[in-house]
């Protein structure tokens, strides 16, 4: 998910609630226990190392800032290379960028805080300008055709069409599988996260696996023939991580009404389904928490995907987009979920649970500073105190 996307549907400030309670209570999800339910959700920032792709010391500094939330979900994280998607995103794929997200992780800890990794694949998203040349993959050989790459996520420094992808063999996708088992160790084992998010929205690998829109395999494991097949890909990363780290330690994200990526799920009905039946299997896998997006970055495909979530999911239900904290009090209090990830207003407010409680304004995000690589719009919105 990128911060000016979230943006679109996030960028309002609003009052404080003033008869707050829920948010600010703690929360047990899975291994963890958080100390409020004003969660961080991940953003993508591009300040990492272009060379290396090593987490920097202003992404230290930016995390920290930020550590009252009750649990922050890093940016989109790169599981392997040869798939970097944002041209200058961190990745998690070998013991530099290890160490570099250790330092983030020590600090935010230092601070009081907690701090998933949100580890991911671009598939068929992830430029070959970005990759040596190198075709992306993906389930089927189908472009990404409706939009362009932008200029601040390609190497070329232009606004440029999409690379064709290569689709992948099912032997290639189970070498994917191994990948994100290995970034979620490297990251719990040697990083120091709290967790990982693996990451299954927003027209990314998982899930154009799992819309139909975009896995057009007609036979194989991974066929894109019936949810059961679709969703193959999903269950494999996520078993194979769990092996690693824990389910306790696990959360995912999915995003069944957005558009994005040309992603499209034909109706509310379809999308439901697909929650329900994705929330079964999560129980099944014993996950810590879902993360639902609620909405359409485009306004394309509407519909209810929050109550399907809340009726089949038993772990933690975390919601994100457009809410403001009178709506996530309220929700949280009628047990309509169980926590809320706010985007742009972290992005734009590093103490926001501390605002939510007062009742101070909030600080506007500025779009033309969320992929600069630079310190401003990023380690300087103030904080009450400054």
């Amino acid at each position: 998910l990128t911060a000016n996307a979230k943006a679109q549907s996030t960028n309002k400030s609003t009052k404080t609630y003033h008869t707050m309670s829920k948010i600010f209570e703690p929360i047990n999800t899975g291994a963890n226990t958080f100390a409020n339910r004003i969660w961080m959700a991940p953003l993508t920032r591009c300040r990492a190392d272009i060379k290396t792709f090593v987490p920097t010391d202003i992404m230290k500094e930016y995390y920290t800032q930020r550590a009252s939330a009750g649990l922050i979900i890093t940016e989109f994280t790169t599981v392997t290379e040869n798939a970097i998607t944002f041209n200058s995103e961190a990745g998690i794929y070998n013991d530099a960028q290890a160490a570099g997200w250790k330092k983030v992780v020590d600090s935010v800890h230092e601070a009081g805080g907690k701090i998933f990794c949100q580890i991911a694949h671009g598939g068929r998203a992830a430029h070959a300008n970005n990759n040596g040349g190198k075709a992306p993959v993906a389930p089927s050989a189908m472009a990404l055709t409706e939009h362009q790459c932008a200029a601040e996520f390609n190497a070329s420094g232009e606004k440029i069409p999409y690379s064709k992808p290569v689709a992948l063999t099912d032997e290639e996708a189970q070498a994917i599988v191994k990948d994100f088992a290995a970034a979620a160790k490297r990251a719990v084992h040697d990083a120091g996260f709290d967790g990982v998010e693996v990451h299954g929205a927003n027209g990314y690998l998982i899930d154009e696996f799992l819309c139909a829109a975009s896995n057009k395999r007609e036979t194989g494991r991974y066929a894109g023939t019936s949810m059961e097949t679709r969703s193959q890909f999903m269950r494999d990363v996520l078993e194979a991580v769990i092996k690693e780290v824990g389910a306790g330690k696990v959360g995912i994200r999915i995003s069944p009404l957005n558009s994005y990526n040309e992603m499209t799920r034909i109706n509310e009905e379809k999308a439901q389904e697909e929650v329900r039946f994705v929330s079964n299997m999560l129980n099944e896998l014993g996950v810590a928490y879902l993360h639902v997006m609620r909405a359409d970055f485009f306004s394309v495909q509407t519909g209810d995907v929050i109550t399907p979530a809340r009726e089949t999911f038993k772990g933690t239900l975390l919601v994100n987009m457009g809410y403001d904290d009178k709506e996530a009090e309220e929700g949280i209090a009628a047990g309509k979920f169980d926590a809320v990830a706010f985007g742009t207003k972290f992005l734009a407010n590093p103490d926001l649970p501390a605002r939510f409680k007062t009742g101070a304004e909030l600080t506007q995000p500025d779009p033309n500073t969320f992929y600069t690589k630079d310190t401003k719009g990023f380690i300087d919105y103030p904080t009450m105190a400054n």
